[in-house]
């Protein structure tokens, strides 16, 4: 159980050991960031600076912003099929290289599937490649082994808009005290460790986000994003995503979170298990419910706090036509991660991939991909999963 105390509401001491309590770790091992995103960054950049320009594993089903921080740095995506099962790469088809410098394991949506991640975790030993966990839709859970441990070298967390935590900046990275590179290890914790303060612009626009967001959700679709590019354009407003990240560059460097994130963070940290159990409950009603109708991760426990519950259309009009109506019945319907490197990116070569042929199995899944809240308590899950088998019956 994770507990506040005035130190942790106020101190960046006191929201690591937070989350050491939560996760089973020290908390000399967690570092704090306003942007999960940019430490991924000075991650990958320490790989390629110790280890030499290669590759990074990874996956297609996920955020621009999950690869962007590789595209910045000398190292180059190559991405991986995921497990229909997991959404997180698939072991039995994964192929590393004397290139591959790191592999991501990402726990989609929260889905974290053991058996899955010890056999990436084993796949990425004999490959000599370090394994980054990207819990950034789990924040506090980590892939272990049979005794407890983490698997990860690197583990990212996020505190971000859209995650598990109703907070909207702030992110912690965790390394794994027993990473066996001595150089990488030292570069890691130096610079993760003497990141500079937040500048005191982006703070103020970060700390305006939520009331912009409620003004221009109020206004018409017509009206509303072009609002939001303009209030963008003239440093008014911090995006979700930036312009620069759908191109493959980051428009910030790593920086300390500002206090008052790490003050939202630990009060929401505080309710971490209220949260998780709210999450829980209501995908354990979507897993009653829908397996029968639509094809759902089997990974997937009816104990999984999930950000949110994905399961598979037949095709992308299909998946589309549910969207609609659902978010017409008052359900907020979403369609992570379609298109491919969501929200799409205008150059695809840029990262890497051809839509329609790299990992061909991961983007059919992302061409019929659905999901549905889990902030919502079992009846009103009950009630969107009633409107989907009504829809396919």
């Amino acid at each position: 159980m994770v507990t506040t105390t005035d130190d942790a509401v106020t101190s960046p001491a006191g929201v690591r050991r937070m989350l050491a309590q939560a996760t089973g770790t020290d908390a000399d091992d967690w570092f704090l960031v306003f942007r999960a995103r940019y430490a991924m960054r000075v991650v990958f950049q320490a790989i390629a600076d110790v280890r030499g320009p290669g590759a990074v594993t990874t996956q297609l089903l996920t955020c621009v912003t999950a690869v962007s921080p590789i595209t910045a740095t000398p190292l180059r995506p190559v991405y991986g099929e995921v497990a229909d099962a997991s959404l997180a790469l698939d072991p039995d088809t994964l192929h590393l290289d004397a290139a591959t410098r790191a592999v991501v394991l990402q726990h989609t949506f929260g889905i974290i599937d053991p058996q899955r991640s010890a056999a990436v975790r084993h796949a990425a030993d004999s490959a000599g490649a370090l394994l980054v966990e990207d819990s950034a839709h789990c924040a506090t859970r980590m892939a272990k082994d049979d005794a407890g441990r983490p698997l990860a070298d690197v583990s990212v967390h996020s505190f971000g808009a859209e995650k598990l935590l109703a907070t909207r900046f702030g992110g912690a990275i965790w390394i794994n005290p027993d990473l066996a590179d001595g150089a990488l290890q030292h570069r890691l914790r130096t610079e993760l460790g003497s990141l500079p303060h937040l500048g005191v612009q982006v703070s103020a626009r970060s700390r305006a986000y939520r009331s912009e967001v409620r003004v221009l959700n109020r206004l018409p679709g017509a009206v509303a994003a072009p609002a939001r590019h303009a209030l963008t354009r003239l440093g008014l407003f911090e995006p979700l995503v930036a312009d620069a990240e759908t191109r493959g560059g980051l428009p910030y460097d790593a920086t300390r979170p500002a206090g008052w994130m790490m003050t939202a963070v630990a009060e929401q940290l505080g309710r971490l298990e209220r949260v998780q159990t709210r999450r829980a409950a209501a995908t354990a009603a979507y897993l009653r419910e829908l397996p029968d109708t639509v094809q759902v991760p089997a990974s997937i426990t009816d104990t999984s706090p999930l950000v949110r519950f994905p399961f598979f259309a037949g095709s992308t009009q299909e998946a589309e036509r549910l969207i609609a109506i659902l978010t017409a019945a008052g359900v907020y319907a979403g369609r992570w991660y379609r298109p491919a490197l969501f929200p799409g990116v205008p150059d695809p070569a840029a990262f890497g991939f051809v839509p329609g042929e790299t990992t061909p199995r991961t983007q059919e899944l992302i061409a019929r991909i659905v999901n549905l809240p889990t902030t919502v308590d079992p009846a009103e899950a009950s009630r969107a999963a009633g409107i989907v088998r009504s829809e396919l019956r």
